[in-house]
């Protein structure tokens, strides 16, 4: 699919933000760690959302994010701002200025907490994507928000002209299947053990928390199902398995994903804001067992991986407090 038609990517990684052992954002770690995901084959990176602990970061932390992000990439991959809001004036705000901060797209996930009707979703799309020109896609993730999407409000969402694709986490294929079918939009799969069944039916490419750790095989996946070679892409998805099971498993994928990546060496830090707090030493454990599954996945190296209960240990409190304006 050509830059033209699909201006997010196709392996779009949900990056985690790295923070230093006092709770603060490691810059040069994040630095760092989005050249690492781009140089193992993202052409994508979601800054600010879930995996990266949008709902403890601050405001100005999430523009910088976008800044660092567009700064580092330099082109050679998209960087689409993630977080959004339960209160639709505040999104449209925060939309604005990560445009200005260069965002390539803005992925408007469901209102939280606030349970609103379909009629308020829709209208909440609607007012976020009318905000800015970058474009949209919209995170149907009722697992978190408490409200799915219904298959109408999508329909209805398709025809603004901004909002362009869909990011699934509930997984409901029959949906993907019957929208794929219906409207334009591009659907990335938002489930990491889902990916290839979502690619397999028409998804234009996934947004992942596994690919933290290496982008890799998603690429040979991702690249396998555009030629058509099922083989490739199945082989990339078995090898993947015990590697998702750790991530998406035991604890939230964001703390998974810290614990290991600071067991290879590659963030200065496991550390994550409360309420999240590191694996307990039966939650680390079931991860250690996964990840002795793990053989031959290209792009990461388990044979000096030294993880570090102990500096995963609880969560840390920032010293600017919460994401208000």
């Amino acid at each position: 699919m050509s830059t033209s038609t699909n201006p997010f990517g196709q392996v779009l990684v949900a990056l985690v933000t790295p923070f230093t052992f006092d709770g603060e954002v490691d810059w040069a770690g994040v630095e760092k760690h989005i050249d690492d995901v781009i140089n193992a084959g993202a052409d994508g990176i979601v800054v600010t959302g879930t995996t990266g602990e949008t709902s403890t970061l601050t405001d100005p932390e999430k523009i910088r994010l976008v800044e660092v992000g567009k700064s580092v990439a330099n082109g050679r991959a998209k960087i689409i701002t993630g977080g959004g809001s339960n209160e639709t004036a505040h999104a449209m705000q925060l939309a604005r200025q990560s445009e200005k901060a260069g965002a390539d797209g803005n992925m408007i996930v469901t209102p939280y907490y606030n349970k609103p009707t379909q009629a308020g979703i829709l209208t909440h799309f609607r007012m976020i994507a009318d905000a800015t020109d970058l474009p949209v896609i919209l995170y149907d993730i009722p697992g978190r928000t408490g409200v799915a999407i219904a298959y109408e409000t999508i329909l209805r969402a398709a025809k603004h002209p901004n909002i362009l694709a869909i990011k699934d986490a509930k997984g409901d294929f029959a949906q993907v299947s019957r929208v794929l079918n219906q409207t334009d939009l591009m659907y990335f799969s938002g489930d990491d053990p889902n990916v290839l069944a979502h690619l397999s039916i028409g998804a234009t490419g996934l947004i992942g928390v596994t690919g933290n750790i290496t982008a890799t095989p998603y690429r040979h996946m991702v690249d396998a199902v555009n030629r058509g070679d099922l083989k490739v892409a199945t082989a990339a998805h078995q090898q993947l398995e015990p590697l998702v099971r750790a991530v998406m498993t035991h604890v939230p994928g964001t703390v998974a994903v810290k614990y290991i990546l600071h067991g290879l060496g590659r963030i200065g830090s496991p550390r994550v804001r409360l309420p999240l707090v590191g694996p307990e030493d039966s939650e680390a454990a079931q991860i250690e067992d996964e990840l002795s599954l793990v053989r031959d996945i290209p792009g990461v190296d388990f044979s000096n991986f030294r993880p570090d209960r102990n500096a995963a240990a609880g969560g840390s409190l920032p010293k600017v407090a919460g994401t208000t304006r």
